[in-house]
């Protein structure tokens, strides 16, 4: 479980890092990239910092090499926010969780417009429904 302290620690390297990614790097591989979640461990030695990246997977890995060569450089910037005795040691991992919500969306959008598809070929039976639940509402 997560102390008061660590969460607060996530949330002002998050902030840190979004910022600076907006603001102070220029390297163009780490263009489109969204900081979604910070997770510090209990000792506040290391902070997984998940990102999403537009694009495909070769943008995700061009991405990530050069958010690693720009760990220090946010690692410094985080030391300035946080007054703590380690500053934490940046990991950046890929937000799995939002590609899987993009995933099951897709999901959703085919089943509705296969539904759609076969409602549309019955023809009178959908709208007979219809106006059936409608009559039983009023």
């Amino acid at each position: 479980m997560a102390t008061r302290r660590t969460l607060k620690a996530a949330e002002a390297i998050r902030e840190v890092v979004a910022m600076a990614l907006l603001t102070d790097i220029k390297d163009p591989r780490v263009a489109n990239v969204t900081v979604t979640r910070v997770e510090v461990s209990g000792d506040m030695r290391t902070a997984k910092v998940y990102v999403t990246v537009r694009g495909g997977d070769a943008k995700e890995a061009l991405a990530l090499r050069g958010l690693t060569s720009a760990c220090g450089f946010l690692q410094q910037k985080c030391a300035a926010r946080i007054d703590t005795r380690y500053t934490p040691r940046l990991q950046f991992l890929v937000d799995e969780g939002m590609k899987n919500l993009v995933a099951v969306s897709q999901i959703l959008a085919d089943e509705k417009n296969a539904r759609e598809g076969e409602d549309g070929e019955s023809g009178d039976s959908a709208t007979t429904d219809d106006s059936l639940m409608n009559t039983t509402n009023d």
